[in-house]
Formats: structure tokens, sequence, C-alpha cells
């Protein structure tokens, strides 16, 4: 009898809601700039409209009002879609990524540490990043943008877990 081989599911929980909101926000910012450094390329593109660069000057400032517009509309719901994480009895499992997809699974066996980190910007949308860490090279996972109440949970029952496993997670 064969057996077939196991498949890596789908971790079962999403981020929060308000996560895109978040990521508008972020994108926001870079946006700012980026617009900004356009704003200087066409004053500059105007100003000396006989040099070699000039073409260069408004070809950079279109693509520095373009660039932004897509992690403004859709990145954010494309990247809520994917984001997923889940803790288990055996593993925490993160999955992130909107362009290349990357699944992080830690072993609770080999978790170190467990922080929780909250930045300005995410206390103003109620949201906190849980960070597991190992002793290995690869050692950080983070699931971010988790509610405040749910990562407060997340992180009493990582404690809970790991310190009630005997040994020295290495």
């Amino acid at each position: 009898m064969t057996q077939r081989p196991l498949a890596l599911r789908e971790p079962a929980r999403r981020v929060s809601v308000r996560a895109p909101a978040y990521w508008r926000v972020q994108a926001a910012v870079g946006a700012a700039v980026a617009w900004a450094l356009a704003a200087v390329a066409v004053v500059v593109a105007v100003a000396a409209t006989h040099g070699w660069w000039t073409p260069l000057l408004w070809i950079a400032a279109a693509v520095l009002v373009l660039a932004p517009i897509a992690a403004l509309t859709v990145v954010p719901a494309i990247r809520f879609r994917v984001h997923r994480w889940e803790v288990t009895e055996i593993a925490v499992h993160v999955r992130y990524g909107w362009i290349s997809r990357t699944d992080e699974i830690v072993p609770l066996s080999r978790v170190q540490t467990v922080d929780s980190t909250v930045g300005p910007l995410m206390r103003a949308f109620g949201l906190r990043t849980v960070t597991v860490q190992t002793a290995s090279s690869h050692g950080t996972v983070a699931i971010a943008c988790l509610d405040d109440a749910v990562a407060t949970e997340v992180v009493a029952h990582l404690v809970a877990v790991t310190s009630a496993s005997a040994g020295d997670a290495t």
C-alpha cells in the first residue's frame, strides 16, 4: 500500500479586518514622498528645458506618480486574502506575500521567545504584531496585523504551551 504525501494546508485564520486600512495608510506615507519627488522632478524639468536629462526627468516624474497607485488600491486587498496564520498544538504557521508566497512554520518545541510589538500607527488601528523566535538562523516568525485582543490571547497561549515543555528549545 502506497502512502500519499502529506499536503501543506492553508493556515486557518486571517489577519485583522483593519489590516487593509493600515496597509493603505502605510502606503500613503510612501506615496506622499514619491509624489513630492515627482513634483521636484517636474519643477526641474520645466526649469531646465534644454538638457539631455529633461526627458528622463519627465519619465521619472511619471513613474513616481503612477507607482504608488497599486499600493494604495489593489495591494491591500490582495495581501488580506493571502496573509493567514495559525497556532496549533505543535506549530506556528504563517503565510504571507502578495507576489511570491511564503509559508513559515515553527515547531512549538523550538520556540525560545514570544514578543508582542505595536507602533504608533498600529496602535491607532488597534493592531499588534506577535513575533515568535527560535535559535535557528531563520529564527523569527512574525504574525502581523492581529487585533490587540487576539494578539494577547496568542501570546498567552504560546507562553503557556512552550513553558510547559521541558528542554531549552534548541
